[in-house]
């Protein structure tokens, strides 16, 4: 098993690339027509909600250190596998 710091610097990267992504996405729909911005807004905020819920759980697991990650990394798993879906999911070069 990583310890730690090994997970924490692997998650807070995978944070850093999903906010990347996310910042994309949001600027594909700058350049969408009517339609498409309204559903793709919608699932942006729904990608967003699960990037907030993929940070609470992973500031829980940091502030509970690393004796406490069994006890978390189920939780986190899905919180993180969740947002990972949703970003999977979102597909804002498809022509309506």
């Amino acid at each position: 098993m990583m310890n730690m710091e090994a997970n924490v610097n692997k998650m807070e990267e995978q944070l850093k690339l999903w906010d990347a992504k996310l910042d994309v996405l949001v600027a594909k729909i700058k350049v969408a027509g009517a339609m498409a911005k309204i559903e793709h807004r919608k699932q942006v905020d729904v990608i967003k909600a699960k990037r907030a819920q993929a940070q609470a759980k992973f500031d829980e697991f940091k502030a509970a250190g690393s004796e406490k990650w069994d006890s978390f990394k189920a939780g986190l798993e899905v919180v993180w596998n969740d947002l990972e879906a949703a970003f999977n999911e979102f597909k804002p070069d498809k022509k309506e």
